[in-house]
């Protein structure tokens, strides 16, 4: 996974709003509420593809992180596996054009 992913996740969390798990992230798709979606490549695929789904219906963008769940976490900054995460504001990062503008 790109450094430049992780720097702007961080960047993310520490100066916008970000939800961590998947029930969270799922809840905040259902109410149009994310921007981004980024799920763990480890993550069970019934997870993948639920948040694909409701990633389609609202058409939101949704990043496959090139690392495990526990991975995620660690790029978070926090001591737990990160499944699946969803930002809804990104703050200071420039992570949603690097994500639509493909890096």
């Amino acid at each position: 996974m790109s450094a430049d992913i992780v720097r702007e996740l961080q960047t993310a969390i520490r100066t916008g709003k970000v939800v961590l798990g998947y029930r969270r992230t799922l809840r905040e798709l259902v109410n149009d509420r994310a921007k981004l979606v980024v799920v763990a490549k480890n993550a069970p695929s019934h997870i993948i593809e639920e948040l694909k789904y409701y990633a389609s219906l609202s058409q939101t963008p949704i990043l496959v992180f090139e690392g495990s769940s526990r991975e995620l976490g660690a790029a978070c900054r926090k001591p737990f596996m990160v499944s699946a995460l969803a930002i809804l504001d990104p703050g200071e990062s420039n992570i949603l054009h690097m994500v639509q503008g493909g890096g």
